[in-house]
């Protein structure tokens, strides 16, 4: 890739985006009725990064049924009714030529626990809205409530929930959708042996553990229209002995080789309480490299990715096709205009008509 390759626009499936520094999903908790619908806070979390000249952003997790949420609080798009509460979301993204995909999810036996902002940890109970989570076999993550084992019915329902919350997005205007399979969430735990204990079609070995993953992503993809873009967001590796690892992801990703999914964005850990995680700069960009140069298929990189060199690094070893921030765009929701500098790369177009006279040039 060349020098400037960090702001050189990529194809993903049938959407072109503008810039390969995209915006990592991050819960916001933050839907204060409880009723998963997106409030003044998202349009404007979200709105900062289309400003700000990030090429694509991929929203919080946001569930397909009310009991997949992570906490009461999360983000939802199992009701029609959830359409029109996101439309504004994306037609501001838009408006500032940034791509916006909805991330699916269900948090399985990680669900209806109390939130970050509430100052609380553990499961919700009943009494204060909390619900009875599900999981491919009965356990528990650490100190959280057990969950009990979904029966075969309820599984193979689970695809088809999925791709009415696709349908869903689609009709709010998101560019397409992102199907969540990592930090130990319902489709990671089914793919992990270290939690999924069954010994019917959706257990054992790879093939039945990644069952329900294949079915989803077929059920999605269905339903998306020609160019939506279809994007994966794996946990490469458990981090912990006897659990999903590097190997698995890498076969897990080439049988999905022809069922239409456009990039994996590659994560990890988040299955079980002993994992050992080495944390550090580019910790999880290994895991994206050799998704990619195994497979063919396009992958994102993403953890601890702060400096904008080194993100061009990262694109021009080959080791990702696009970077994704998440607690650096947080901070800094025009990483990419100070990005932009460091490279000597003309951010002009990164920036809003009414921010045209704060573009960064050399001595002022």
């Amino acid at each position: 890739m060349s020098a400037t390759s960090l702001f050189s626009s990529v194809a993903v499936g049938g959407v072109d985006v503008r810039n390969r520094v995209w915006v990592a999903p991050m819960c916001q908790y933050s839907c204060l009725a409880r009723d998963g619908h997106p409030t003044a806070w998202h349009r404007v979390h979200y709105g900062a990064f289309a400003t700000g000249g990030f090429g694509l952003v991929v929203t919080e997790a946001t569930s397909v049924v009310p009991e997949g949420r992570i906490s009461p609080e999360d983000a939802g798009i199992w009701s029609d009714e959830h359409v029109d509460s996101w439309r504004p979301v994306v037609e501001f993204a838009h408006e500032h030529d940034t791509r916006i995909v909805m991330q699916l999810a269900h948090a399985g036996r990680k669900a209806s626990t109390h939130s970050d902002l509430s100052g609380r940890t553990g499961t919700v109970e009943a009494a204060e809205g909390g619900w009875e989570t599900v999981g491919p076999s009965v356990g528990s993550f650490g100190s959280l409530a057990p969950c009990r084992a979904l029966g075969v019915d309820e599984v193979r329902a689970m695809p088809s929930l999925f791709a009415e919350g696709a349908r869903r997005a689609v009709l709010a205007g998101f560019d397409g959708v992102e199907i969540h399979a990592a930090h130990g969430y319902l489709l990671h735990e089914f793919l992990s042996p270290l939690i999924n204990h069954r010994d019917d079609e959706y257990g054992g070995d790879l093939e039945g553990r990644s069952r329900l993953l294949r079915e989803v992503v077929a059920a999605v993809r269905a339903v998306l229209p020609a160019g939506a873009a279809l994007l994966l967001r794996i946990s490469a590796t458990d981090w912990a002995d006897g659990g999903w690892d590097p190997d698995q992801s890498v076969e897990l990703v080439q049988m999905l080789a022809d069922a239409g999914v456009d990039l994996v964005d590659v994560s990890s850990g988040g299955a079980v309480e002993h994992q050992e995680i080495p944390v550090g700069p580019r910790y999880q960009v290994g895991l994206a490299g050799r998704i990619r140069r195994a497979t063919d298929i396009p992958t994102g990189a993403v953890g601890l990715i702060t400096d904008p060199r080194d993100a061009q690094d990262i694109l021009d070893e080959g080791e990702s096709d696009v970077v994704l921030l998440g607690r650096a765009a947080l901070r800094e929701p025009r990483w990419p205009l100070r990005a932009s500098r460091e490279l000597d790369v003309d951010g002009s177009a990164l920036f809003p008509a009414q921010y045209r006279r704060a573009v960064l040039r050399p001595g002022r």
